[in-house]
């Protein structure tokens, strides 16, 4: 009977204090802004979110144009953009957080928020990057280079991922963050 009685205890403890870590969503996880200001993703909690590791020199930079046309279009819907600036490919973000965001706002009006510089390739990657490109339900595997995007619920689930070539106004992207609102 003592064993039964220890065993329902530790049972009840268990459950009670474990809280096993869901690789399909982001709201655990802490990043920095562009202030350097710490920031828990559960904030965004009922908002739909598109994650993209963005830089000021790359092929690929006039998509903060569509970005930020999209945001305009459905951030009073529900939409939120994280854009996370990466230095990994090319050197082609070697600015610093003021320089950035302030190429953002003067090329592009950004208006969506931007964070702190992070790593997303080797062994000191961001921990969202991590869960980013190892989940269940988006393709695995390392980001191939700038403004790849992540689509995220209102739930914190990772639903799909696009490679930078996606343009962001386009049909996939859109139909996707429609159903999502």
């Amino acid at each position: 009977m003592k064993t039964i009685i220890i065993l329902s205890l530790l049972s009840i403890a268990f459950t009670n204090f474990s809280n096993p870590v869901d690789l399909n969503n982001i709201h655990d996880i802490k990043v920095k802004n562009i202030y350097g200001e710490e920031v828990q993703l559960n904030k965004y909690e009922g908002k739909v979110l598109l994650i993209i590791n963005v830089a000021s020199n790359c092929g690929y930079t006039k998509q903060y144009a569509g970005l930020q046309k999209i945001y305009e279009k459905y951030q009073s819907k529900g939409l939120e953009i994280l854009a996370f600036p990466c230095n990994d490919f090319g050197g082609q973000e070697p600015g610093s957080n003021e320089q950035i965001q302030q190429f953002c706002s003067a090329n592009f009006g950004v208006t969506f928020e931007i964070f702190d510089k992070i790593r997303i390739l080797g062994d000191d990657k961001s921990p969202l990057y991590n869960r980013l490109i190892n989940n269940s339900t988006a393709y695995k595997g390392d980001v191939k280079w700038n403004f790849e995007k992540f689509l995220i619920s209102k739930t914190g689930r990772i639903i799909a991922r696009f490679p930078s070539k996606t343009e962001p106004e386009s049909e996939e992207i859109i139909s996707l963050i429609e159903k999502e609102l």
